[in-house]
């Protein structure tokens, strides 16, 4: 399966970019205004937050969902019994933010946001009429006053051998929301299933950005635009010892708003965070 890289400053851009992800699940853009510098210094500092006791000062709301996330309670992912090998901090407006790194990450969750909106533009006007009629309001419209969004800083550690047997830096899953906005991570591992059933490498070259969609698009679009099965791979070889960061932009509408006849974003939601809760130990 081929990924098209496709030019932001096109003027068929959106419909290049709703077609692929139409296709495949995913969209790939190059020269898209997201500040590369601002994201260079972002993994550099947090990879050292990570790194450090600091982190320990934030532990996770279990009600909430902000704060750092220790590989104790990372994800479950669906139909996995074992958890992912990674950490990460969740960042909302109105969460708490470690004091230890600078105010780029949420320089970037802005950014990330607007452009959010238009590539969600992009998708409702290039969707069939039929598909569109069936949404419950424009896409955009459901992230405005939204407080969900967020922005999760990702550290898959280095892998040392001391791992459980079958666990991944990312088992195979579904993201839960609209869309996924994510820069390429410091290290490659991110793949797609095809719809020939086979695992494909998506484009990791610094620069680019890979949009993905969530399972709530998918069934706001009545499955026209697929929540696409993605993973994040084990390294092997010396590659094993680097860390990976990544900082994927989760698009979550209000609560309120109806994806279909048979949810709203609020029952979709808690459907699939008692999934991720895995097993109770």
């Amino acid at each position: 399966m081929k990924f098209p890289i496709i030019d932001y400053r096109s003027p068929t851009a959106g419909q290049a970019f709703s077609q692929s992800l139409h296709e495949t699940g995913f969209g790939v853009l190059s020269h898209h205004p997201l500040d590369q510098d601002l994201v260079s210094g972002i993994y550099a500092e947090w990879l050292a937050f990570f790194q450090s006791d600091a982190k320990h000062a934030y532990p996770q709301d279990p009600v909430q969902l902000d704060g750092y996330f220790s590989p104790a309670v990372s994800e479950t992912a669906k139909n996995h019994s074992q958890r992912d090998l990674k950490e990460f901090f969740h960042i909302y407006p109105w969460g708490r933010y470690p004091s230890e790194v600078s105010n780029a990450a949420r320089q970037y969750y802005e950014a990330g946001k607007a452009l959010a909106v238009e590539l969600l533009q992009w998708v409702e006007e290039n969707s069939p009429p039929a598909v569109k009629a069936g949404y419950a309001m424009p896409l955009p419209a459901m992230l405005e006053g939204s407080e969900h969004t967020l922005l999760r800083v990702l550290h898959y550690p280095p892998l040392l051998g001391e791992e459980a047997p079958g666990a991944l830096r990312a088992a195979a899953h579904g993201d839960i929301n609209l869309l996924t906005i994510l820069p390429a991570a410091t290290e490659p591992g991110l793949q797609v299933l095809g719809q020939d059933q086979q695992w494909h490498d998506v484009p990791c070259d610094f620069g680019l950005l890979i949009v993905n969609i969530g399972d709530m698009l998918a069934e706001a679009s009545q499955q026209y635009y697929p929540s696409t099965v993605h993973r994040v791979l084990n390294p092997t070889g010396l590659n094993r010892l680097k860390p990976r960061i990544s900082m994927p932009l989760f698009l979550h509408p209000r609560r309120e708003v109806r994806l279909s006849d048979r949810y709203t974003v609020g029952s979709y939601f808690e459907e699939r965070m008692r999934e991720l809760r895995g097993p109770k130990a």
